[in-house]
């Protein structure tokens, strides 16, 4: 109970707070999958699976448009209300600095706790975002939450390693090593981790990143002369993982990272789509709700 004639504590206007960041041009890892010849069209089917996959969590959402044509912010304006948007028009800056204004667009931000970051390439299930949010906030060992179950867990030794597995709202949950570059965290956690992920802008891969949170991995002396010889990408991945983040390995905090089985969302990479869904039948789906206009921007 609050003491008479004190202020109540502020309470967040949104659930999440979005940074979405979309680039004009198409990923290599997309082509052969379906509206890979339209970017436009690819990045509005990846935007209308994001805004059906919300369902009735409050958002709001910042924009990077890197170098985009003026349609794209509109493709915004289509599926968010006005003042749940802010479009920040980019000249071009790649990849990185996009990361990087992210960050902090997502740690200065006052609107809610639980900031996600979001990229064009990406189609989610429809009305399960939702799953993500109540994870989070049901377990308090769970720093990120990704929607993607990486194809790579299943075939990269790597990242072969025994994980905590947790069922939860009719979904299994994994605790994995690392993952890329949209995931959900809190404005607390983020603030902790910005300088590891700040490494990412100096050169560091997102895989790397991620192993040096969650440490998992990352002292295999032995497996690491066996891959030398079959597979050199891993000891590329290491490498990096401990030049970059060395210091954060065997002195910072253990970090645990969640992903679901099946998943919420897949990267659009016509060799990693995640297991467990018919992806390409979901963007067909998508593409058909679109041309019907089943989805409002309304809250």
């Amino acid at each position: 109970m609050e003491h008479p004639g004190m202020p109540d504590r502020p309470v967040a206007k949104y659930d999440i707070a979005v940074a979405y960041r979309i680039y004009p041009k198409m990923a290599k890892p997309a082509e052969g999958l379906p509206f890979s010849d339209d970017k436009y069209r690819l990045s509005e089917l990846c935007l209308h699976s994001f805004r059906r996959s919300l369902g009735d969590l409050r958002a709001k959402v910042w924009v990077l448009l890197d170098g985009c044509p003026e349609e794209y912010a509109e493709l915004f304006q289509k599926y968010f209300a006005p003042e749940d948007l802010v479009l920040i028009r980019l000249p071009g800056v790649g990849n990185a600095q996009t990361f990087s204004r992210q960050m902090d667009i997502l740690m200065n931000q006052q609107d809610a706790d639980l900031v996600h970051f979001a990229e064009d390439d990406y189609a989610y299930r429809p009305d399960e975002f939702k799953l993500m949010v109540n994870f989070m906030r049901s377990h308090p060992d769970a720093d990120f939450v990704s929607p993607y179950d990486h194809s790579e867990y299943y075939r990269m030794e790597l990242l072969h390693k025994p994980s905590w597995i947790r069922s939860f709202q009719d979904r299994h949950w994994r605790s994995s090593a690392t993952t890329c570059l949209t995931f959900l965290t809190s404005r607390a956690t983020l603030r902790k981790t910005r300088w590891m992920f700040h490494t990412y802008v100096l050169g560091n891969w997102d895989w790397s990143v991620w192993l040096s949170l969650t440490k998992m991995n990352v002292f295999k002396p032995v497996d690491f002369w066996r891959w030398l010889a079959r597979d050199r990408f891993p000891i590329k991945i290491l490498i990096k993982t401990w030049f970059f983040g060395g210091a954060q390995i065997l002195f910072g905090k253990r970090y645990r990272l969640w992903s679901p089985m099946p998943a919420i969302a897949t990267h659009l990479d016509v060799n990693g789509l995640s297991a467990g869904t018919d992806w390409i039948s979901l963007m067909k789906e998508e593409e058909q709700s679109i041309r019907c206009g089943t989805v409002s921007r309304e809250r």
